[in-house]
């Protein structure tokens, strides 16, 4: 499970053979958050909203680099 990120001490991963729809995990301390790439959009868990902003502005960004690691390890 590379970490692809690292946002103010949040951890962004992408797991090899995760399960669709294709998304990363945001962690900080004992939250984590599963995020859809392309809608950006929470599939399960919660982080702090301020942490969760600063993920967000990241990957509407890198929303492409996002989908390429995704789609190397998947």
């Amino acid at each position: 499970m590379p970490c692809i990120k690292i946002i103010d001490g949040i951890k962004l991963y992408i797991y090899a053979r995760d399960h669709n729809p294709p998304h990363f995990h945001a962690k900080i301390a004992e939250f984590e958050e599963l995020i859809i790439i392309n809608s950006l959009k929470s599939y399960s868990g919660q982080i702090p909203t301020k942490h969760r902003k600063k993920v967000i502005q990241w990957a509407e960004q890198n929303q492409l680099f996002i989908m390429k690691e995704w789609n190397k390890l998947n």
